[in-house]
């Protein structure tokens, strides 16, 4: 795991840049490599690389990167973790190639000279990718299939500049800090902007398996090589080089027994649990108490021949969002050597500097604030290396949000669309009316979607609605961008070109797989954790998984009311049984009660006076009624207030440029 970054003068005018400002773009990345830093700068000076390396796999200093081709015509940055570069190296040794480390790194390079831009195709893995190619006079951009790794870039005054994160691209002189009012909309909707676009006009982020190639004439070449729904078969990778190969799994006739759908996910997760520890550094796991961190504990333990490294997260003084009981039992369970911090209001409120610096763009998920210090946590106890459990949910139907979107698409939404359309209009006019009143925004938007023809799903996040949204900002600020709708309802079209006979619930989790997953959930991930230096890597989204859970039958996922019901089928006597039949809880933070109580008049303020709000973007109003009816308790709006308080303290930092 490290920080990457680079520029690429393509345009007629001689470089302006130099090897100073390769390293004052990387040394902002220093949290994510605090081990090592190295930098590459052509011949001609017109390409140029940073680097910040977090040692991981071979720690020596033959693993320091830029790492170049035998010949040097290549050199070439990896943000990420290759987990069958064991395999590749087998395959490459055969063929006479000579290794100068024992680092995943390496093996890339020969993947490309071997098969060009496929080579793509033959990693495991997350990463994103940087190569400079000097014979073809190239530079390709990778990342990772699911998207588990960022990679953001922009373009200005004949220059590519690239980075692991905006900080870094920030540097260069010819970039400016603008806010991209298009973003806007969407943030507010989906809590990050969609892919390729950022919060920041003009800087772009690569969206999940894609490549792009740009000549040194500055010619734009992006293409996605992967997608969790294919519309031709994708090349397969063997799950260890040598047994069960992925075609096997996905054998059609036998999609439709239970016990073998049971039988595939056990041995792809075992695989993919596996691969993961694949590390010259302690390793451990971000333990919930959940089905899915849990899972992760019980498999690692069976593997290993001492206790496994568990850390967890609690609050105090608030009970309710604490799972720590849970926890112990597997730690007990499973006799891990377990770790806990708890944190409240003001250790949180204390670290929301740091949270806005690491964020890059507002990410609207308060569970930073958690994940930052369980991340600490391992990392002060020398673990550098920890598995997480995010993806199983949205691969399994495992949020009861699910089963309230599908009841409500098959018995409401479905049959108002056979009302005429003046039928629909005068019920949404008669219960807007007492619905707006009452501010109850999110049955409103579904009777306004189905109103209106809109797709009833738009993603994992219903925080604040269209309705909600006109409310919120002032009548005269508009957006020429792409609205939020237009967004969700192109991912449905793709779903459904890729495949013309996909349910509402595939629809629905290829939708997450297009946004909410990559750029919000596993976003935060990567952003936080890094920001600790520890490495996450995350087993339930190894693609082989993806694909195969996506070519399972509805009824598996969700039976008899049970939603992930083949996961927990699937780990039935892996993990206690309570753990996996016990109410879903999820991973929170206490925002409501604090922005109620302790962080309110704060929170208040820093919105109210932030410059955001201004040229009238939002209605004071409408946010001071916000605060009072949360604080009232009235209704629970801390999520609407985190959301804000979020961009505010996001803009007046990077925008602005407050301290």
């Amino acid at each position: 795991m490290c920080g990457i970054c680079g520029i690429l003068n393509y345009g007629n005018s001689e470089p302006t840049f130099d090897e100073a400002l390769l390293i004052k773009m990387s040394d902002t990345l220093a949290h994510r490599g605090p081990d090592d830093a190295g930098t590459f700068l052509s011949a001609d000076r017109r390409v140029g690389f940073g680097f910040r390396r977090l040692a991981i796999v071979d720690l020596s200093p033959a693993g320091h990167q830029p790492m170049f081709s035998t010949d040097g015509s290549v050199a070439l940055m990896l943000n990420g973790e290759i987990y069958n570069h064991e395999v590749l190296r087998r395959e490459f040794q055969a063929k006479g190639r000579v290794y100068r480390s024992r680092s995943d790194t390496e093996s890339i390079i020969y993947a490309y000279e071997e098969y060009g831009l496929d080579f793509v195709h033959k990693l495991l893995g997350m990463f994103a990718i940087a190569l400079w190619d000097e014979k073809h006079r190239r530079l390709v951009l990778v990342r990772d299939r699911i998207g588990v790794k960022p990679l953001y870039y922009t373009f200005g005054s004949g220059q590519l500049i690239f980075g692991s994160e905006i900080k870094a691209i920030l540097q260069h002189p010819d970039v400016s800090r603008e806010l991209n009012e298009d973003a806007l909309d969407s943030y507010l909707t989906f809590l990050i902007p969609p892919a390729p676009m950022t919060m920041f006009r003009n800087i772009h982020k690569l969206e999940p398996g894609h490549l792009m190639v740009v000549t040194k004439d500055g010619e734009i070449r992006k293409e996605q090589y992967w997608s969790p729904v294919p519309v031709s078969p994708q090349p397969s990778i063997d799950l260890d080089g040598t047994s069960i190969p992925q075609s096997k799994l996905l054998d059609a006739s036998q999609r439709s027994s239970e016990e073998v759908c049971i039988s595939n996910i056990r041995t792809l997760l075992k695989q993919a649990i596996k691969d993961r520890m694949m590390s010259d550094v302690p390793f451990g796991v971000f333990l919930s108490g959940g089905i899915d961190s849990s899972t992760n504990v019980a498999l690692m333990a069976e593997l290993m021949n001492r206790p496994v490294d568990t850390f967890s997260v609690g609050f105090k003084h608030l009970e309710k969002y604490n799972e720590l009981g849970y926890a112990r039992q597997i730690a007990r369970e499973f006799r891990t050597n377990h770790h806990e911090v708890m944190v409240d209001h003001a250790m949180a409120f204390d670290f929301l500097p740091k949270l806005v610096y690491h964020q890059d763009e507002p990410l609207g998920d308060p569970v930073c604030i958690p994940l930052y210090f369980v991340s600490k946590l391992a990392r002060d106890n020398g673990t550098i290396v920890v598995q997480v459990g995010e993806g199983s949910d949205e691969q399994f139907a495992g949020y009861p949000s699910f089963l309230r979107e599908l009841h409500i698409y098959r018995w409401l939404w479905k049959p108002y669309q056979l009302l005429p359309e003046f039928a629909r209009r005068a019920i949404y006019q008669l219960a807007g009316s007492v619905l707006e009143r009452q501010r109850r925004y999110l049955p409103l938007d579904y009777i306004r979607k189905a109103t209106e023809g809109e797709e009833l799903f738009w993603g994992g996040v219903n925080i604040i609605t269209e309705t909600h949204k006109k409310a919120l900002l002032n009548g005269s600020f508009s957006s020429s961008g792409t609205r939020a709708y237009e967004y969700a309802h192109r991912w449905h079209e793709e779903i459904l070109q890729r495949d013309p006979q996909a349910d509402y619930l595939k629809r629905m989790i290829f939708l997450e797989f297009k946004q909410r997953l990559p750029e919000l959930l596993l976003m935060r991930v990567d952003k936080v954790s890094m920001a600790t230096s520890v490495e996450a890597r995350v087993p339930f989204l190894d693609h082989r998984m993806v694909e195969y859970s996506m070519t399972i039958p509805t009824h598996f996922k969700i039976k008899h009311g049970e939603p992930k019901y083949i996961l927990k089928k699937a780990v039935e006597g892996i993990i206690p049984h309570n753990i996996i039949y016990r109410k879903k809880q999820g991973f929170a933070a206490p925002v409501s009660e604090w922005l109620r109580n302790e962080w309110s008049a704060y929170a208040e303020d820093a919105i109210l006076n932030s410059g955001v709000l201004t040229p009238a973007r939002f209605s004071r109003e409408c946010i001071r009624a916000i605060f009072e009816n949360h604080r009232r308790g009235v209704r629970d709006e801390g999520m609407q207030l985190w959301t804000l308080l979020n961009l505010a303290l996001w803009y007046d930092h990077w925008i602005d440029r407050r301290s």
